[in-house]
């Protein structure tokens, strides 16, 4: 199934033509360490016509090299370059906001690569940020420390607002969940980078030095994927391999440009915008 959600003012042939892709990861591009059926022709399609694209996911826990090598098991070749995380893209806008400034980290090495890689200096000493992102490990002592200098000052910056993240042994608590207990103890509420906040597919497009007319965004999260994609101003694709199911679309605000059994559906678009 491939249709249309949103009717459209300007007709298909006069809008300019998709020159970059965006495409989420999961429940896409992969599920449960497995590729979804048509996700290697989707990246051959654009590698083939030299089509710039990235790969997003709010998670912040790995580097893009271990993203790479992820996809690589389960059979996708991804470069790391063409992989861009909410640890990369809260780096990004730190930089933007403050460069070369200092962050205490509440993170794994995903944040912590990313933000070094950015200049930014690592402390507890009177840190500018204070800087939460998703670990396995969330320590008392350092959560408590987060909220010592956060009422002291220091900026509440959190990678991304997902709540619960998946495991082997079922749901855990996420970044989301964690900000909201050090805001009930601060009073501070945290600046999420990740999707659905356009800033994460701004900066996306920046490092591609795309406009977002020319873009289009491929997800399978109606609140976060087609949300951050629509207020972004890119075109979006909502697929159904995922988290949002095609009854639930009519419950949210917005629309997707278009909604799709699976990626390998967007192929023949692809294509096209190529002419």
């Amino acid at each position: 199934m491939t249709t249309s959600a949103v009717p459209h003012s300007v007709p298909l042939s006069e809008m300019p033509p998709i020159t970059a892709w965006l495409s989420d990861m999961d429940g896409v591009l992969v599920s449960e360490n497995r590729a979804l059926p048509g996700a290697q022709e989707f990246l051959d399609a654009l590698q083939e016509h030299r089509m710039p694209f990235l790969v997003l996911t709010n998670n912040s826990i790995f580097t893009n090299r271990d993203l790479s090598a992820r996809l690589a098991r389960a059979g996708l070749q991804v470069a790391e370059d063409r992989i861009w995380t909410s640890a990369n893209a809260t780096a990004a806008f730190l930089t933007q906001q403050s460069p070369n400034s200092t962050a205490y980290v509440i993170g794994e090495a995903g944040l912590t690569t990313a933000l070094h890689n950015a200049g930014f200096i690592m402390t507890d000493t009177d840190p500018e940020f204070v800087v939460l992102g998703e670990t396995r490990n969330y320590d008392f002592n350092a959560l408590t420390r987060a909220i010592r200098l956060i009422e002291k000052g220091a900026k509440f910056i959190a990678t991304n607002p997902d709540v619960t993240g998946p495991s082997d042994e079922g749901m855990l608590p996420a970044t989301g969940s964690v900000a909201a207990m050090i805001k009930a103890a601060t009073g501070h509420s945290p600046y999420f980078v990740g999707k659905p906040n356009p800033v994460m597919i701004r900066a996306g497009l920046n490092r591609l030095g795309i406009h977002s007319e020319d873009a289009a965004m491929v997800g399978d999260r109606m609140d976060t994927d087609v949300r951050a994609g629509v207020e972004a101003g890119l075109r979006t694709h909502l697929v159904l391999s995922g988290s949002t199911k095609a009854e639930q679309v009519a419950n949210f605000p917005y629309r997707p440009f278009g909604i799709h059994n699976g990626i390998g559906d967007l192929v023949a678009l692809v294509e096209a915008s190529r002419g």
